[in-house]
């Protein structure tokens, strides 16, 4: 295997790639060839990344798996379901898409997660973790008549995630399903892996068993037939008991491992031995995340994704604190004055900037792996125990926990608060991680208080605010650097539900801003001079204000970096109609459409929100 130090900066030499008619071309290579073209795709992955920016990491450590993979499966006839999609940038090179990789992550250029739309070899669109089982689970029950073969690939992040488990459990039973499972254990997600499951791996990985099993496999499997392996039941059970697969062995499955991920002729050949084996499958697959470049390997969770080098304009707004810095500060300084704060993450301590919160405060802090469900129940029982549990979630994330949000939280009114990172436009990873739905589908919720911040100081005022508010209270912000505003004084807090009138004018019009987008607003209305009110809270709304505004201006405008459908706007919406005002309503938000893969500046133009386009609308509206 070639090894690098740095990004190789000029194209790499790829003849063996080239020549191949791929993915079926793989097929035919000798053990010699196949070994060469894990070289070039390495090469080339670095290359290529490295022209682009994308994700990295998992992509290096999977080469070897990929290619075995496609060398003896079928693709697309035989379905490959990838988990998350981080790794799937190999299988994008080797499915037809080389030429185009470094448009990945780019508006109008490949999607950075496996996506239907995009090729047939993507059998499953991606993006939250965990559901690669239940997918190919439900692809291998509904097509029961074909011969066609159904693989999930999963990480040993991933499986932490409660809905791998109700898919392993699903799976396990069912002893006549052909469905082969394999677990990408590189030890690592993007932040380190937490848990029961990871111990378990982690004993796995680092006991004689290891050595064992994987020395003792290589013999067995090269001499024993496949369709003999495991015919008894009683091999199965001693299997179970005495491997360190017992786990999944009594869930049902057939468990092989734990193997070297890195030796693609003997991955072939195990996968070979199991193609034709009846019966649900799990084979344990050891990687290295970042295998082969030097300082991913030393660097697994740094290299997780890389970044094109910025332009100087980037460089200075790359100045500026984020959004998730300024969140870890504050809340670094309220458990150092409370020893009943409790930070909670689901796997996302390096995202939600809790980093030195976790290292400064190792007893107030939980990083709870991928459990965004556990996460805000967890969350629950920790506020009725008399704990201030703020959970750190990403907006995309969070709609994985809806029902434990309203059931576990906001039906028992608990002090519960939500420090929703990523709200809005995210960017480059397309709609799977879009975080524009949590204003909508959080308004219905009752006993629920919203915030939405429109730089770095209201944050940290409403972080304040909601610390000290009895009841569930979320605080959505975006993802990056905000305009720069400083923090002037770290204990003020805000009147709840009161919005802050930024300009007055006795004029037809006002502006109401909800959050991320008032520097916008404040361009537009500087140029239409009307008036401008930073709104603060979604729920509950500033009524008061509202119906004055209503009874001064002829147009109300609402601006929302969310869905227009049941966002905050609508809830301006829902008050006038109960009111008499006659005035005139422009709700602007993002459309009924899911954001394309781009950079946030590139949704915000395909969604209209841009100055002219809203300047245009608010005439129309004023028969302008």
């Amino acid at each position: 295997m070639k090894t690098f130090k740095e990004i190789p900066k000029e194209l790499p030499i790829t003849n063996l790639m080239d020549s191949l008619d791929l993915p079926e071309g793989i097929k035919n290579l000798t053990k010699v060839e196949l070994i060469q073209l894990a070289d070039e795709v390495r090469e080339y992955l670095l290359y290529s990344v490295g022209r682009s920016g994308g994700h990295f990491g998992a992509g290096l450590g999977v080469i070897e798996l990929t290619i075995a993979l496609h060398h003896i499966f079928n693709s697309p006839e035989d379905k490959i379901v990838w988990d998350v999609g981080h790794q799937t940038y190999p299988h994008k090179i080797l499915t037809g898409r080389k030429n185009n990789i470094e448009t990945i992550r780019k508006k109008d250029g490949l999607h950075p997660f496996p996506s239907r739309d995009e090729s047939p070899h993507d059998a499953f669109g991606v993006g939250h973790s965990s559901t690669s089982i239940s997918a190919a689970l439900g692809m291998a029950r509904g097509d029961e008549d074909s011969n066609n073969k159904n693989v999930a690939v999963i990480g040993d992040g991933a499986i932490t995630g409660g809905m791998a488990f109700e898919a392993l459990a699903h799976a396990g039973s069912l002893e006549d399903e052909d469905l082969l499972i394999v677990l990408n254990d590189n030890n690592m997600s993007i932040s380190n892996n937490i848990g029961g499951i990871s111990n378990y791996l982690n004993k796995i990985w680092s006991s004689k068993w290891y050595t064992q099993i994987r020395e003792g496999g290589k013999k067995a499997m090269r001499f024993i037939p496949s369709a003999k392996r495991f015919a008894s039941k009683a091999e199965i059970h001693f299997k179970g008991m005495f491997t360190p697969g017992a786990m999944f062995e009594e869930l049902g499955f057939h468990y092989i491992g734990p193997i070297d991920g890195h030796d693609l002729n003997f991955l072939v050949e195990t996968l070979k031995n199991l193609e034709n084996l009846k019966g649900p499958k799990f084979l344990h697959v050891i990687t290295t995340k970042g295998k082969g470049f030097v300082p991913a390997e030393a660097d697994p969770i740094g290299y997780h994704a890389i970044s094109k080098m910025p332009s100087p304009e980037e460089t200075n707004q790359n100045k500026k604190a984020k959004y998730s810095d300024i969140f870890g500060e504050w809340a670094c300084e309220k458990a150092s004055k409370d020893k009943n704060f409790i930070a909670i993450t689901p796997a996302m301590t390096e995202g939600s900037g809790l980093v030195n919160f976790s290292k400064t405060f190792p007893n107030q802090f939980y990083d709870v792996a991928i459990a965004e469900q556990h996460s805000m129940t967890f969350a629950a029982g920790l506020a009725c125990a008399g704990k201030k549990p703020v959970l750190a979630i990403y907006s995309t994330f969070l709609q994985r926990a809806y029902d434990q949000l309203i059931h576990d939280v906001a039906i028992q009114n608990l002090n519960v608060l939500l420090a929703i990172d990523r709200a809005g436009f995210v960017g480059e990873d397309g709609a799977t991680h879009a975080g524009i739905f949590d204003l909508t589908y959080l308004r219905c919720v009752p006993n629920l208080t919203i915030m939405t911040p429109s730089n770095e100081d209201e944050l940290w005022k409403m972080l304040n605010t909601g610390y000290i508010i009895d009841g569930p209270v979320a605080v959505r912000y975006p993802r990056g650097s905000g305009p720069g505003e400083k923090i002037e004084n770290t204990h003020e807090t805000l009147s709840v539900g009161k919005a802050k009138i930024l300009r007055e004018k006795e004029n037809n019009l006002a502006i109401l801003s909800f959050g991320s987008l008032l520097n916008l607003a404040d361009e537009i209305a500087d140029e239409m001079d009307c008036s401008l009110i930073d709104m603060r809270f979604v729920k509950p709304l500033d009524e008061d204000l509202i119906t004055k505004l209503a009874r001064k201006h002829e147009l109300l405008v609402t601006l929302e970096e969310n869905m227009i459908a049941g966002g905050a706007g609508s809830a301006v919406n829902e008050f006038l109609n109960n009111t008499s005002a006659s005035t005139k309503i422009l709700n602007v938000g993002i459309p009924d459409n899911f954001p394309s893969v781009g950079s946030p500046a590139d949704q915000k133009t395909e969604a209209d929100l841009e100055k002219t386009k809203i300047i245009k609308q608010i005439n129309k509206k004023l028969n302008l």
